[in-house]
Order: C-alpha cells, then structure tokens, then sequence
C-alpha cells in the first residue's frame, strides 16, 4: 500500500460523504430531495469508509505514516457504525443524522489529507 494509493481513496471519501452528506442535510428539510439515490449515494459513501481504514491499516502497518493518522481513519469506521446503530432510534431525524454523519465524515478525511 502506498500513501498515493491512500491519498485517492480518501480523496473519495471526502467527496462521496460531502454529497451524501450535504444531500440528505437538504432532505431533512425538502421532501422532494428524498430519494431512493440518497440512500445509495450514501451506501457507496460509507462502503467507501471500509475502504478507506482498510488501507489506511495497511499503510501505518507498513510504517510509511505515523500511527496517528489512523485515528481518524478509525472514527470514520465508528461513526458508521454509530449512524448504524442509531438509525431505529432517531427515525424522526434519520435524514440530519445521516447529514451531519456524512459531513463529520468528511472532515475526518480533510484532517487525513493533512497528516498524509
């Protein structure tokens, strides 16, 4: 694993996250920005987060980047897991959650861009 490689993905990342993020943000608010594409567009965004510590764990494993870089690969990996597991209990609010979600995401990835 190279950091190029990791670079690309988090670049990846960051975009489909922000998308998904902004996206469902806006549909919290505008009923007719629901879709079944959000839902997808934040699929493929959030499978891109296993992705995204995959190799991110395979690049500080080579030692290329300093251990603590992967903490921010990590709490992508929990705050999917959190919006996950929180989806039955706030339905009222899915759609700012998964918001918000996304967007934390994504400055998650911003600050890995830093340390890369």
């Amino acid at each position: 694993m190279t950091v190029a490689i990791h670079t690309t993905i988090t670049w990846l990342v960051l975009v489909t996250n922000a998308v998904a993020g902004v996206w469902a943000t806006a549909a919290h608010w505008l009923r007719p920005t629901r879709s079944r594409w959000l839902w997808r567009t934040t699929i493929v965004a959030q499978a891109l987060v296993v992705v995204y510590v995959i190799s991110g764990a395979l690049l500080a494993k080579s030692g290329e980047v300093d251990d603590f870089f992967f903490l921010y690969d990590f709490s992508a990996i929990v705050t999917v897991v959190c919006l996950f597991a929180w989806r039955e209990a706030m339905w009222h609010r899915l759609y700012l959650m998964y918001g918000l979600g996304g967007l934390f995401i994504s400055g998650l990835a911003i600050r890995t861009l830093f340390l890369l």
